[in-house]
């Protein structure tokens, strides 16, 4: 089984066509997507429709933190994500809003569970960014593989019963192993703002069969999308800070 993970998309409509060709390349068995849909760019609408069309046909999605920001009140996100995420509720129809509030914090298949942040207090947002923030998820679930988002930055975390967890950065399109005597971590990357270094989009391609996963980068055209941000009067960051990955 192949499993193909879209994580943090954030309205970026070049970036999210450019990897919907990579993955329906790879034609795999199941397609996640996991979590912000939208914030930052400038694409939401166009984003939460083509969610939604991968849902309806059997994707799993779960809600991110922009996500819920864009159909309620949130405190604590920064000065240029709450100016996105005003202006995305302005673009946002009630049918979008209606899809992003019927999403899920979780979900659960097999020996899997997808989420966007960290597994524990999963509404809390907690950030996966080293060994040491991996080890409250897997506390959390007895999940041989769990896949989130959220931090932007592809990793890998192999856990041990009796061992901390230890932190693995995989290589650019270039399968990582999961092993079978070990418990995994795999935080996806990003689709529409890589964090990385790297401006190329991320997903993350799981081979169950295989044992292995991939992220794979899709290079998009970034220009367009960073005239676009700006166009519709975002915060200049967020156009800037396409091009560098960052």
């Amino acid at each position: 089984m192949r499993i193909a993970v879209l994580a943090d998309i954030h309205a970026n409509r070049e970036a999210l066509d450019a990897v919907r060709e990579a993955v329906a390349a790879e034609a795999p068995d199941e397609i996640v997507i996991a979590g912000d849909i939208v914030g930052y760019g400038p694409d939401p609408a166009y984003a939460v429709e083509i969610a939604a069309d991968y849902a309806a046909r059997g994707a799993h999605v779960v809600l991110g933190n922009h996500d819920q920001a864009a159909i309620e009140e949130r405190s604590g996100m920064t000065a240029n994500a709450r100016d996105a995420i005003r202006w995305t509720r302005d673009q946002l129809s009630a049918e979008h809003r209606s899809f992003l509030a019927g999403l899920p914090m979780t979900v659960a298949a097999e020996d899997r569970l997808y989420v966007h942040a960290s597994a524990d207090e999963p509404d809390h947002w907690h950030y996966v960014l080293d060994a040491q923030a991996a080890a409250p998820s897997f506390d959390a679930s007895a999940a041989w593989l769990i896949v989130c988002g959220h931090t932007h930055i592809p990793a890998i975390f192999y856990a041990r019963a009796g061992h901390p967890p230890v932190a693995f950065r995989p290589l650019d399109n270039q399968p990582a192993p999961l092993m079978a005597t070990r418990r995994h971590l795999v935080v996806a990357g990003s689709v529409g703002q890589p964090r990385d270094g790297n401006p190329a989009s991320c997903f993350a391609l799981i081979d169950l069969g295989q044992r292995s996963v991939t992220m794979r980068r899709v290079p998009y055209d970034v220009e367009t999308t960073a005239r676009k941000v700006l166009s519709a009067g975002l915060p200049p960051q967020l156009a800037t800070r396409l091009a560098s990955g960052r």
